[in-house]
């Protein structure tokens, strides 16, 4: 009888992308959700890895993925929004450490073949010089009043030890971040990949006047959310406010004209925008990015003393796209400004997600 020999191909493996997303808010995470979503459709595996709330959420939004919890930066706001630069300066030591840690995990990963490639959203301690590393951010330029320069020079510094820099926003003169994204003169290759969004664009009967959505480091959060239940409590406006208050058990219930909800994943969020009239919101890029996308109507609350936040609010706002207030000033006549301004459009690029990716492939 013939013998026959068999000689079985052994399968392929998948090549697992860290996708680490700094825990400022929960922005830098969500933003991560598209490329997270397409790295799945590229067929690579995923290794989630952040801290705190943006870890939660990521999870929440992919519960089959596998995660690490990296380190703390613990970014907190102070009260008064001119200490914060002088507080930043007082982590600088804390966010040594949390990124010499990261450094150490990202190493023992790396050992044990448990990554093939990076990508890391502001999360500077998060690369590896024997794969490739890719560093998101729409801050070429680091915006800090008078030291403005250094905090750049810094940041750039850091962001050309990875073999790319990918920035969310278009390359072209009009564009969302203004001279945050698009410095004069940069000594190392930038990718410019188009704004990222979770969300989409549908029409949708409006249920809400208003929707609140509320997010980033305490306590300005809840300082905030106080300020916006003293303006529309007992008004003849319906509103749906989103605490940004990410745990394990949501939490949804109505106090006369408002609707508190702690988070909302994705879908629960992309249907509430199509819902809603406005969003009045900080200026955090993420939310401008995902209001840019669906072509919502927005009025705009700057972080106090965060000076990314306050120039984004403040170009949008002289360009008459969008309005926009100090948090101290604000009241619900503030939004009767809003028709006066053209209101936010989609910029949107055709990315080629399988392209983008060849950095994983050694192409």
């Amino acid at each position: 009888m013939k013998e026959f020999n068999y000689k079985f191909k052994p399968l392929k493996k998948n090549k697992t992308i860290l996708v680490a997303p700094l825990h400022w808010g929960l922005g830098h995470a969500t933003r991560c959700i598209p490329i997270i979503r397409a790295l799945l459709q590229e067929g690579f595996d995923v290794l989630l890895g952040s801290d705190g709330a943006a870890l939660l959420i990521l999870r929440k939004e992919f519960p089959n993925l596998p995660f690490v919890e990296l380190p703390s930066y613990d970014i907190t706001y102070p009260k008064k929004g001119e200490w914060f630069k002088f507080k930043m300066f007082l982590k600088l030591p804390q966010i040594k450490k949390a990124m010499n840690s990261e450094k150490r995990m990202v190493k023992r990963l790396v050992a044990d073949g448990k990554i093939d490639g990076i990508i890391s959203d502001n999360r500077m301690g998060v690369r590896s010089k024997k794969l490739p590393s890719v560093f998101i951010t729409h801050q070429l330029n680091v915006l800090s009043g008078n030291t403005s320069f250094f905090s750049s020079k810094m940041h750039q510094k850091i962001i050309k030890k990875y073999n790319e820099c990918w920035v969310p926003d278009v390359e072209d003169p009009i564009n969302l971040t203004g001279k945050l994204g698009h410095p004069k003169r940069l000594k190392f290759p930038v990718r410019y990949i188009g704004p990222l969004s979770r969300m989409a664009k549908k029409e949708l009967n409006i249920k809400y006047d208003v929707l609140v959505l509320l997010s980033g480091p305490e306590p300005q959060r809840t300082l905030l959310e106080v300020k916006m239940m003293d303006s529309f409590l007992n008004t003849d406006q319906k509103v749906l406010l989103v605490r940004g208050v990410v745990e394990e058990e949501n939490e949804v219930y109505v106090k006369d004209n408002v609707t508190i909800v702690n988070f909302m994943q994705s879908e629960d969020l992309e249907r509430s925008i199509n819902e809603s009239k406005i969003v009045v919101s900080r200026s955090g890029y993420t939310t401008i990015m995902d209001l840019a996308a669906m072509e919502k109507e927005a009025f705009f609350i700057p972080t106090p003393g965060q000076y990314e936040q306050k120039y984004l609010a403040k170009q949008l706002k002289q360009k008459g796209i969008v309005p926009s207030c100090k948090q101290e000033k604000f009241s619900i006549e503030q939004l009767g400004k809003i028709p006066l301004y053209s209101g936010l459009k989609s910029f949107k690029s055709q990315l080629n997600y399988a392209e983008l990716f060849g950095l994983f492939h050694g192409k």
